[in-house]
């Protein structure tokens, strides 16, 4: 099946939202270190899927050269798609139609939960396609919240990728979502009968995850968004690929990319490398990785070889407390009391050097440009106009918890990303914006 991308745009949203970043990425690191509602590829795969699925360096068609290519038919026809997502300053949204004809939607995006849902901002509208399954829906963000029904309805990705009968919640009430109408999820939504409620992590989702996988007994899970279109043939691989452009601008840009079953080779520069889902126990519950975190020419550790996530939910980059208090000893930053961030000076910025992330035996620089927030939505995070803000931040607990790092954002926004449940993996591969001079 021969799909043609098409893109999508939404507006930029800005505000109060973007003022309690720190709190809010702190919260969601508590909350992936308790454990609470795993979401990696090993959430919803036994032992031996996982094993067979997690080979470092090799795509779906075993390319050994680490390096993905766009997913193809047997005829040779690319198979994937891809919509445009839009960077709200801190949270991406992705413009989804509903129903027939569709209503469109602007629905957050993240690797961190499973629920696709409308109804937070714009109402559901009900056409023909639309049909009520009297299952109750509820679900807890930590940051957010919303309960209503399921219903199954036509899901209009682009005018190639529809789905015509996916299971979506529709709220009937909703907090903490001003100004969106709900989520994009990934993988799994459990609806529920009888009164219940489930606590996942903060909001921005589109996680793979079987987020309720045994929380009642004897339930299947409906498949949602891209297992639908994995099932339905228009993906060949239940993968997503994300691109991130860096944010400099409080306008409406569309500036992000999703691509559903492959990656968009034109977004990356050289191979996409990938690394197997960690085996430590509390990382590999998400999209756990192992990686080492070095800064400047010298190497100086910064961090050792630990587990912690890639997750487009974070805003930061957080580090375990020892790794974040060694930071903020080689750049000496203070902290801003605040908004919660580090700070530095213009002569401390001029000798400011870069920070390596080492992941499966691949060095993935952050220049000095990439680890301060952009100077021009100072505003945004409640920061002086004139200041210079470091994107690290603390995860509030020491190394050693089995989740020492996420990373977020400020580390997506310069590399381009793949999310492969099919092979239980995490891919990375540079982009044009990797060492842009954009902050």
């Amino acid at each position: 099946m021969s799909v043609s991308p098409l893109r999508f745009t939404s507006s930029v949203r800005v505000g109060d939202v973007a003022r309690a970043v720190v709190a809010r990425d702190t919260a969601r690191a508590r909350k992936f270190l308790a454990g609470t509602q795993p979401h990696g590829p090993i959430a919803h795969k036994t032992p031996e899927l996982r094993r067979r699925g997690a080979v470092a360096g090799k795509d779906s068609h075993g390319d050994s050269r680490g390096h993905a290519q766009v997913n193809l038919a047997d005829d040779g026809k690319v198979v994937d798609d891809t919509i445009d997502v839009t960077d709200a300053a801190l949270i991406y949204t992705a413009t989804v139609g509903v129903g027939s004809p569709p209503t469109d939607y602007a629905l957050i995006i993240d690797t961190g939960s499973s629920n696709t849902w409308v109804g937070a901002t714009k109402k559901y509208r009900k056409t023909g396609t639309s049909k009520e399954t009297r299952n109750d829906v509820s679900v807890g963000y930590g940051s957010g919240s919303f309960s209503g029904r399921e219903y199954t309805d036509q899901v209009t990705l682009s005018p190639s990728l529809t789905i015509k009968s996916q299971s979506i919640g529709v709220a009937s009430s909703s907090q903490g979502f001003a100004g969106f109408d709900g989520i994009l999820g990934y993988y799994f939504l459990l609806p529920v009968k009888a009164p219940y409620r489930l606590t996942q992590s903060p909001i921005r989702s589109i996680g793979p995850v079987d987020l309720t996988q045994g929380t009642i007994g004897g339930r299947t899970p409906v498949p949602t968004i891209t297992d639908s279109l994995f099932k339905q043939g228009s993906i060949t691989t239940e993968s997503i690929g994300i691109f991130y452009q860096p944010s400099t601008s409080t306008g409406s840009i569309a500036n992000g990319e999703l691509t559903f079953g492959g990656i968009d080779s034109s977004k990356i520069v050289g191979d996409v490398n990938y690394v197997p889902i960690t085996s430590t126990p509390r990382a590999g519950h998400y999209w756990g990785i192992d990686q080492s975190v070095t800064y400047g020419s010298s190497g100086e550790s910064i961090l050792g070889l630990t587990s912690g996530i890639v997750d487009t939910g974070t805003t930061l980059v957080l580090l375990a407390t020892d790794a974040y208090q060694k930071y903020q000893q080689v750049t000496g930053a203070t902290l801003d009391e605040t908004n919660g961030y580090l700070t530095i000076t213009a002569s401390q910025f001029e000798n400011l050097q870069s920070l390596f992330f080492n992941i499966g035996g691949i060095s993935y620089e952050l220049t000095p440009n990439a680890q301060i927030w952009p100077r021009s939505l100072n505003g945004q995070i409640n920061g002086d106009k004139d200041s210079i803000y470091l994107v690290v931040g603390d995860t509030g607990k020491p190394s050693g918890q089995g989740l020492d790092f996420l990373n977020g954002f400020a580390f997506l926004q310069r590399y381009y990303s793949v999310y492969d449940v099919t092979n239980s993996r995490v891919g990375l591969a540079a982009t044009p914006f990797t060492f842009a001079e954009t902050n």
